[in-house]
């Protein structure tokens, strides 16, 4: 009896000594897959990682795209900007020529008044020599106002070359000296310049 509970009892302590080597030995394997699939999550997040860091490569066509409208962003913003330099550029002009206008007419309004005033003097002034010298003082007032602006007098006086670019022959004279045949005998109307452009051409006589 007694051998039979003995042998009892052994079989028991094997039986749970196997079922503890079972137990550790499952349990080492459950840490054994657990640790592989950790590894195997830090594998794949690591490969999403570099995924995410990797530059997205465009093909031909979406690159192409892409240059095409920088270059016509680029060409609206240049038209845009031009047709505002455009304006901008005529619009100072317009106002440079109304600004010159303004300027000639405001020297020229003392020389109006001077012209009125010699208007009403001479309405009861007898002695013409006073009107003449009157006048004479006017005209050399309105000449040398628009000089300060830039008109000049053309020299047309007799004998001068005859010039085409400068004078216009409005007739032909006989002359009897040759040295004036071909030239400036007389002037019908004065030529002008405004700097250094003919504004009016002078109309003379010329010898033959």
């Amino acid at each position: 009896m007694r051998k039979m509970f003995s042998a009892f009892l052994k079989t028991d302590k094997e039986s749970m000594k196997k079922k503890n080597e079972a137990q550790e030995n499952e349990e080492v394997v459950k840490d054994n897959i657990a640790t592989e699939e950790t590894e195997a999550n830090e594998t794949t997040e690591a490969q999403n990682e570099e995924e995410i860091e990797e530059p997205i490569e465009l093909t031909a066509e979406e690159k192409l795209t892409i240059e095409v409208a920088e270059a016509k962003d680029k060409y609206l913003r240049l038209y845009s900007e031009f047709e505002n330099f455009r304006r901008r550029n005529a619009k100072e002009k317009i106002d440079l020529i109304k600004t010159a206008s303004q300027d000639l007419m405001a020297d020229l309004i003392p020389t109006i008044d001077d012209f009125e005033r010699a208007q009403q003097a001479n309405q009861k002034q007898e002695d013409i020599e006073v009107i003449k010298e009157g006048f004479e003082l006017i005209q050399k007032k309105l000449l040398k106002t628009l000089e300060a602006k830039g008109l000049k007098l053309m020299k047309t006086e007799k004998g001068t070359d005859f010039d085409p670019e400068l004078h216009e022959a409005v007739t032909q004279f006989p002359v009897d000296d040759d040295k004036l045949k071909g030239k400036i005998i007389d002037t019908v109307e004065k030529g002008y310049f405004l700097g250094e452009k003919v504004v009016r051409f002078a109309k003379v006589v010329i010898g033959a």
